[in-house]
């Protein structure tokens, strides 16, 4: 599973890896979670396109997206017999630009957050689908999911999956979904070679959806973890007396 991950590169790094003609200008993320916008790299007219879309899958034949379970993986076993997948798989597949990504392990009872980035650094790409949601008022809504596969031996002890991450000269071949059948396409479903990632405990601030700083992805120990928000000063009983605070 993959509910959480990163975008540190800059949106030029991003850009010359991914090699679309548009110039978007985007912040960097240490925090990305569901439901929020995530850029794409998609085949637009035969050609790679950069795109905004919601990081949750919405299936075309959905008819009320608020009482649909939110997608956010497929895993890549059945992503071709699941009726949520199985268009999406064969007709639209895309890529999604990242630095890493974070999981739990569960031990004694608890979570223990956990960085998974790259040795030698980002950007990289994950395995993606994409689906275009269309409203009873013809209102549209791109929204996406990424692909996950069982976790290598290296990631193994922190969770059970992984993205699948798609090298850069397999581009062509996971996103050209007119040339390239769903079947042949999900050779490419497999788990990243063992020397890709690393992994290194982090703090419990990811936790929280509004931590969305370096902070995020440092080393647990290395720096404070972020000060919650402050909590609002409950009103204080008015007793008549003139008060400067």
């Amino acid at each position: 599973m993959c509910g959480r991950y990163l975008i540190t590169s800059s949106p030029e790094a991003i850009r010359n890896l991914f090699r679309y003609p548009e110039e978007p200008d985007f912040p960097l993320r240490y925090n990305i979670a569901p439901t929020q916008p995530v850029p794409i790299v998609r085949l637009v007219s035969g050609a790679r396109a950069f795109a905004l879309v919601r990081w949750g899958l919405i299936p075309a034949w959905v008819k009320e997206p608020n009482a649909f379970s939110l997608l956010i993986n497929a895993r890549g076993e059945t992503v071709g017999d699941k009726p949520a997948f199985r268009n999406a798989i064969r007709y639209r597949r895309c890529l999604f630009p990242a630095d890493g990504f974070y999981e739990w392990k569960s031990e004694g009872g608890r979570k223990r957050p956990f960085c998974i980035r790259p040795r030698h650094g980002g950007p990289i790409a994950f395995a993606g689908l994409w689906e275009t949601w269309t409203g009873p008022h013809g209102e549209e809504v791109d929204t996406a999911c990424i692909v996950t596969t069982a976790a290598n031996h290296t990631l193994a002890p922190l969770h059970d999956r992984m993205p699948v991450v798609i090298a850069p000269d397999a581009f062509d071949f996971w996103l050209d979904c007119t040339r390239v059948d769903a079947l042949t396409a999900a050779a490419l479903i497999a788990p990243a070679p063992e020397n890709l990632f690393e992994a290194y405990e982090i703090s419990t601030a990811v936790n929280r959806t509004a931590n969305d700083s370096p902070a995020v992805i440092a080393p647990l120990g290395s720096a404070p973890e972020p000060a919650p928000p402050p909590r609002a000063a409950k009103p204080k009983k008015d007793d008549g007396q003139a008060s400067l605070f």
